[in-house]
């Protein structure tokens, strides 16, 4: 099973022909995801490796049907109209695989997601992979690598670096577990979709029996997640390591938006908070040590 996506998902791509997006989509679609057109305004009839390209995600829709996830491969000061343009046309998930977007513009775009119940992954996601399933933006990169790094199993993964999201699942394969789904929410200062709001999606998901994380300093999402698992939303085995530990407040670290601020935020802060979130919540003390506790947690070894 997994979250979010699966061999079913119909999913598109804006920008398509540009060189980003071509490259994306071909891997996509080698996957194994349902990719089903793409747009590019001003060249409809035309295809990328077969897949169909129209003007407009609502010209695609009227022949190809409703479609679950937008996958855009956008400049970032042009990625308000464009998620807006999936949003109009009903796309229930968009996943923006890029950087540097106005934050202005990162704010509307998901007030306006909310408003008309769509879901927004990112804006600087990777991407998310179900493995054997589908995979939506470029996480794995090729489809042999992906198929390296991510073997199917039963941990949940997601992570705020993009590098990292493949990490934990390699360290889970050599630890002898695979993934049920992978998710990068994204680099962005503000994002659509927290940590905390996949974990009722991971609650739900019967495949996934456990969730690893790799955490940075900055920000309040992994705080979030703890107070999720101390309110019961989720309930399974939260396991997270989190980088950084010698940084001051103040210090930016990794991505920009990683700025310890206001006793909230720094590593010692964030593994306090999932250590009393309750009986659940473990903190491993390097990225190896996260198969040793899903041992002593999920096997009793």
């Amino acid at each position: 099973m997994g979250i979010l996506i699966d061999k079913s998902t119909k999913v598109a791509v804006q920008g398509i022909t540009g060189r980003e997006g071509s490259l994306r989509a071909r891997y996509m679609k080698e996957y194994g995801t349902n990719l089903v057109g793409g747009t590019s305004p001003g060249k409809a009839g035309q295809d990328v490796d077969g897949i169909p390209v129209y003007n407009t995600l609502k010209s695609l829709v009227a022949e190809q049907g409703e479609i679950d996830f937008s996958v855009l491969f956008i400049p970032g000061r042009a990625l308000l109209p464009a998620v807006k343009e999936a949003i109009d046309a009903g796309v229930k998930n968009v996943l923006p695989c890029v950087e540097s977007v106005p934050v202005h513009d990162i704010m509307h775009m998901i007030e306006y997601a909310k408003e008309k119940g769509t879901r927004i992954i990112g804006p600087g996601s990777i991407g998310i992979i179900n493995p054997g399933q589908a995979v939506v933006g470029w996480l794995g990169g090729n489809v042999e690598w992906a198929n390296s790094f991510f073997r199917k199993g039963s941990v949940g993964v997601f992570s705020r670096s993009g590098g990292q999201s493949g990490t934990i699942p390699w360290v889970l394969n050599e630890g002898g577990y695979g993934v049920s789904t992978v998710v990068h929410t994204g680099t962005e200062p503000v994002i659509g979709t927290s940590m905390a709001d996949l974990l009722p999606l991971f609650e739900e998901d019967e495949e996934t029996k456990a969730v690893a994380v790799f955490s940075e300093i900055g920000g309040s999402q992994e705080e979030e997640c703890a107070e999720v698992i101390a309110a019961g939303k989720f309930t399974k085995p939260f396991v997270i390591y989190v980088a950084g530990a010698w940084a001051p407040e103040g210090q930016r670290f990794s991505h920009a938006s990683s700025i310890v601020e206001r006793g909230r935020g720094s590593a010692q802060s964030k593994m306090k908070a999932i250590r009393e979130s309750g009986p659940n919540g473990y903190v491993a003390e390097t990225p190896n040590d996260i198969p040793r506790v899903l041992d002593e947690v999920l096997n009793g070894k």
